[in-house]
């Protein structure tokens, strides 16, 4: 009887055990709780793939849009005014207008890169003996020309938040690589004193706004820029005066400004 009783109880506590919360929940699991397919942070697969799509997408949208409403190219026409300061700039009397022709190549709404060419023309006059003349006398009228090629590139701000005013000013900043080709002619001494022809590279920064006329064909565009010239007469000493308080100019050193409006046509 007691043998009877003792198997009655292993039997019941073995049921109760199989049948158990923690083993009906291992049994009613159809995987190993400790696989990828239990994570908590998998939905669906590689989270770094689910990102990486993510990115692609979004620069497909992007090219997309670009594609619609961006612009490509654009070709510019401008006129304008170049000055200095310093020694060249009280030495120098202008004479506009400027001339600017350019074409820019868009990467994206936000960046381009340009090349060009700009034109202007100035002039001083000697009025009486300098250094670099001392047996020539009063050199007199001396033109002076200069042209300069470039390469560009653009930053064009992100203006979404900003008023409409300010949204289709397209305001950008710029940057120039340049070579400044100068010529120095003594229109008075003409044959007698050989022209003085040299170049230098200089770095132009600034910005500007383009307005449309015609949304993504035409514009109005207004630029402003700083440039540093390592120009060939820079630290010349052909015009520095004879004596102390006498007419001349210690050296012709001085950054150039320029101002630019053009005409802008985009396809």
């Amino acid at each position: 009887m007691k043998k009877l009783l003792k198997l009655f109880l292993k039997s019941s506590i073995i049921g109760l055990m199989l049948n158990s919360p923690l083993q009906m929940a291992h049994a009613q699991l159809d995987v190993d709780p400790f696989s990828a397919e239990a994570d908590d942070l998998n939905i669906g697969g590689d989270i770094f793939s689910d990102f990486n799509e993510d990115v692609e997408s979004a620069k497909i949208a992007e090219d997309e849009r670009f594609y619609r409403y961006g612009r490509f190219f654009s070709f510019q026409m401008g006129i304008g005014l170049t000055t200095f300061d310093g020694n060249r700039g009280t030495a120098y009397d202008n004479d506009p207008p400027t001339y600017n022709f350019g074409v820019n190549y868009f990467l994206d709404f936000k960046n381009s890169f340009g090349m060009g060419v700009e034109y202007s023309k100035h002039n001083f006059f000697l009025e009486e003996t300098v250094a670099g003349f001392q047996g020539d006398g009063a050199i007199g009228l001396v033109d002076v020309s200069m042209l300069r090629v470039y390469f560009s590139t653009r930053y064009y701000i992100d203006t979404a938040d900003l008023g409409t005013a300010i949204t289709y000013s397209n305001p950008y900043l710029t940057a120039r690589l340049e070579y400044w080709y100068v010529t120095n002619k003594f229109r008075d001494q003409e044959g007698i004193i050989p022209n003085d022809t040299g170049g230098g590279f200089g770095l132009g920064l600034g910005g500007g706004f383009e307005f449309p006329i015609k949304i993504k064909e035409s514009y109005l565009g207004v630029e402003l820029l700083w440039h540093s010239v390592s120009y060939h007469d820079k630290f010349t000493q052909n015009y520095r005066p004879l004596t102390e308080g006498a007419f001349g100019f210690e050296d012709l050193t001085g950054n150039a400004y320029t101002v630019i409006i053009s005409y802008v046509i985009n396809w």
